[in-house]
């Protein structure tokens, strides 16, 4: 028998401005929307580790984070 000692998983997430208001607007909307999935990870009380947060030149960003897989245990992925 087989048991899940620890498990993550490592994501790259780019946060892109939509193409159809303007661009203040748009990066505003991609900031919020960075913030909101921040807080969900928290509401469900997921174990994540940002690795990076990168403004991109045209106002869009990329994180790179570790988070946990289902409700596995992380071990020391986190650390």
């Amino acid at each position: 028998m087989k048991r899940i000692k620890a498990a993550c998983i490592c994501q790259t997430l780019h946060f892109m401005l939509k193409e159809d208001v303007g661009h203040d607007y748009a990066v505003n909307l991609v900031k919020q929307e960075v913030a909101h999935y921040k807080e969900g990870l928290d509401r469900n009380h997921t174990q994540y580790k940002i690795v990076e947060e990168t403004a991109q030149p045209d106002g869009s960003i990329l994180l790179k984070v570790i988070k946990q897989y289902n409700s596995s245990p992380v071990g020391d992925y986190l650390d």
